[in-house]
């Protein structure tokens, strides 16, 4: 990709075109799969309280808008507020000790929270796992920017962002599991103290690469936080598919922090039947969905970009008249088969997003990029999604008992035609954005 040369980059050093990104294909696919698996760790240790909230909620006696408030709002405020002096950090100093710490202190909260007595015990440990996790994704994105080049980012990001439902297919199948025979406290230590391991073997493994090097120069410089938001700012195509992202995801953690609670509830499934069938549902559904949407954007890209952005848009039309119809079937199992294929289609949209906002801005400024548009999603989407969600159930549980949640998540899935509507906003400024580059 050519460079546009801003006074950011007047340190920067160019670099041969023959220069190749750094390590051998094998050891590029090792670095991958480790920092997926960290990814998956991340979403074990971050949507293990959906699993386990309805005995959490027994035992506290805790409301649905308490349960949005743990599982949403008090982790992505934290989350995305020091996501951004991490992603300073990162732009410039060692990202893989950075990923490394944050998995020692999330994983580290997170068995933590099983030590809990009361609301504002769990919500303080929840806070905890929200500043440690905010040194995850934006150092990995910023390390596989600079293994993988642009026409092969999409997958590599997809792939990555796999680990966003691998995580939950764990989560869910561990945590049910150990929530019905040991209890819940016990699920928040089987998920968090593995990841101490982890930690140390991306710390000892993990070769750091030259920041830059995929693209064919080598980045001396990093920018700021107001720097690199004015430049975004400045692309309209990324106000809207960063807005997009965001509401998909309002949908996605809206809907599916709740959806064990609709089974139990609604269905009167037991917790280990929850996390298998959830893990097939959510957790396998969005990893095909979301693999399928790296590798079409990838392969549609090399025509038209705009395919980055039109491969979440297009089935986004679908997801609301298919989770609509999943909160009133009678027969389970279609419910989640409906769940299932809405899952896929929501699930599209991460690896093109996020590759097309690499693509879009230097390599001196890629995790905070990335933290800028986690910024947005998480704002609106974990932020706000199982918070609705929650007040909506509440605020309906006195006229509609049980059912309440069922209209909740059925309202709330409509959102998504908005978000269809940002995404194709946003395509048609696309080319006008990759021009300036």
């Amino acid at each position: 990709m050519e460079q546009t040369k801003t006074s950011e980059q007047r340190d920067n050093k160019s670099v041969s075109d023959e220069v190749k990104p750094p390590q051998s294909k094998n050891y590029r696919r090792y670095v991958l799969f480790l920092l997926t698996i960290v990814y998956a760790l991340n979403f074990v240790d971050r949507q293990i309280l959906v699993i386990l909230q309805e005995s959490i909620k027994a035992d506290m006696a805790l409301s649905d808008a308490q349960l949005g408030l743990l599982t949403g709002f008090a982790f992505a405020i934290f989350y995305v507020s020091v996501g951004i002096p991490i992603a300073r950090w990162a732009d410039s100093g060692n990202r893989k000790n950075i990923v490394a710490g944050a998995i020692a202190v999330w994983s580290g909260m997170t068995a933590l929270s099983g030590l809990t007595q009361n609301f504002y015990q769990l919500l303080l440990a929840r806070i905890g796992v929200g500043v440690g996790e905010a040194g995850g994704s934006p150092p990995s994105h910023s390390i596989l920017s600079d293994y993988y080049p642009a026409k092969e980012r999409g997958r590599a990001m997809a792939i990555y962002s796999t680990g966003v439902y691998l995580g939950i297919l764990i989560g869910f199948i561990v945590g049910g599991w150990v929530n019905e025979h040991y209890g819940w406290r016990i699920a928040f230590f089987a998920v968090g103290l593995p990841g101490l391991l982890v930690a140390l073997i991306v710390k000892f493994t993990l070769r750091e690469p030259i920041r830059g090097i995929a693209d064919g120069i080598e980045v001396k410089t990093s920018v700021t936080f107001k720097e690199t938001l004015s430049i975004l700012w400045a692309l309209k195509s990324f106000r809207y598919f960063a807005l997009a992202s965001g509401l998909t995801a309002f949908c996605s953690y809206g809907i599916g922090n709740f959806l064990p609670s609709f089974l139990i509830r609604s269905h009167g499934f037991e917790t280990t039947q929850v996390g298998i069938s959830l893990a097939i549902t959510a957790g396998l559904g969005g990893i095909i969905g979301t693999y399928a949407g790296g590798h079409f954007a990838d392969k549609l890209g090399l025509k038209d970009m705009r395919w980055y952005l039109w491969v979440p848009a297009i089935p986004a039309i679908f997801a609301p008249l298919l989770i609509t119809s999943a909160m009133f079937m009678d027969d389970s199992t279609l419910a989640l088969a409906c769940l299932f294929v809405s899952t896929v289609f929501g699930a599209l949209y991460l690896g093109p997003v996020i590759a097309i906002t690499h693509t879009l801005v230097n390599p001196n400024m890629r995790a905070m990029s990335s933290a800028i548009l986690f910024l947005v999603l998480n704002l609106i989407g974990l932020g706000c999604g199982p918070l609705v969600v929650g007040l909506i159930s509440d605020a309906l549980t006195p006229s509609l008992g049980s059912d309440a949640l069922r209209y909740a998540i059925a309202g709330v899935s409509f959102v998504g035609l908005l978000s269809m509507l940002a995404f194709y906003r946003a395509a048609k400024y696309l080319p006008e954005d990759l021009a300036k580059q």
